[in-house]
């Protein structure tokens, strides 16, 4: 009985992998359609949260984490990406877009703020990507993060917008690092059994999770959704353009820097991948609603491009296995025609 049950939650997850491009836009949806509902339930998002992150962290253990701090290079430089370029990028184009309105520019702050999302472990691995690095990065961005969003938010924004900077980094701690921290502990401890056991069969309660908290905070900007206008299409174009380049950025640096397949995979996902949900709850949280539009316009793309970034990965591997196989079809002849002089 438990071993159908199992395989059922494993099959499941399967289906929810090949659909996640689409689980968060109709998340949104949901959401929007259902507004009296669930707005009620609006409490429960941190302790499903919590139930996430911890569920994502089972695949952590302290061995990986040293093994990246000991050459931390790869590492440092997608912290930067993440918390310094992309960041950035969202200001600059907040104050060309929507000058005077410190909400909105709040809101595409908070956007690359927040850290890598757990879920780029699911596209890595997909791809043959470097696990260890994404999940020594989650893992660390994740337990900076009570520093990082609320440094970052004054850094940029300073005193244009109230914000309690104590209440967000608690909010933080409960939600995202203690979880991931019990995660691995759980996982060192049982020498990684409970990554086996447990971690398939549960997988599936990450994305039924992710799809319940994107509903819950879509229903809390609902308003602003059911009545769109120039501003919100603007707020959508901008968002897509600038969470596209978290992606080509990580492409592009990964190429420069020559980097072999696995490492490419992880800087490309992980550069372009941030925890959106736990950016949408912040930001419905502690924010005016208006802070939220961005984070919650992020979701509709974020998957999407990680789908398109895969097909990009795909046809690139393609490419390079048919250049090789090109390469050995003409070393063959030349192979022969020494081989041929040799036994005359």
């Amino acid at each position: 009985m438990l071993g159908a049950v199992r395989r059922g939650l494993v099959s499941s997850n399967t289906v929810l992998e090949r659909i996640m491009p689409l689980l968060t836009p109709a998340a949104i949806v949901v959401g929007v359609l259902n507004e009296a509902s669930l707005l009620p339930l609006t409490w429960l998002v941190p302790w499903i949260f919590a139930g996430m992150t911890l569920i994502g962290s089972l695949k952590s253990n302290f061995r990986d984490l040293l093994a990246v701090l000991v050459k931390p290079q790869k590492l440092i430089l997608l912290l930067v990406i993440l918390h310094v370029v992309m960041p950035l990028i969202g200001w600059l184009a907040a104050m060309l877009f929507f000058p005077g309105d410190p909400y909105t520019v709040t809101g595409y702050v908070l956007l690359f703020a927040i850290p890598t999302g757990v879920v780029s472990v699911v596209w890595v691995s997909m791809h043959g990507g470097n696990i260890a690095l994404t999940l020594a990065l989650i893992l660390i961005d994740t337990l900076l993060s009570p520093l990082i969003v609320p440094a970052t938010l004054y850094v940029l924004m300073g005193a244009s917008v109230q914000m309690d900077a104590g209440e967000m980094m608690r909010g933080l701690l409960w939600m995202v690092v203690l979880p991931s921290v019990a995660g691995m502990l759980l996982n060192q401890f049982s020498k990684g059994k409970i990554s086996t056991v447990c971690g398939p069969p549960l997988a599936p309660f990450v994305k039924v999770g992710l799809f319940t908290v994107v509903s819950i905070n879509g229903a809390s900007i609902a308003r602003y959704l059911k009545h769109p206008d120039g501003k919100l299409v603007l707020i959508i174009a901008v968002t897509f353009v600038t969470v596209a380049l978290g992606y080509v950025i990580g492409a592009f640096v990964s190429r420069r820097l020559h980097y072999d397949h696995e490492s490419s995979v992880a800087v490309q996902f992980n550069s372009g991948m941030r925890n959106l949900s736990a950016g949408a709850v912040l930001a419905v949280r502690y924010f005016p609603p208006a802070v939220a539009l961005p984070v919650i316009s992020g979701m509709l793309f974020q998957q999407i491009l990680a789908a398109c970034s895969g097909m990009f990965i795909r046809s690139r591997v393609r490419r390079r296995q048919q250049a090789e196989l090109l390469a050995d079809r003409l070393a063959a002849p030349a192979s022969s025609d020494i081989r041929s002089t040799l036994t005359k």
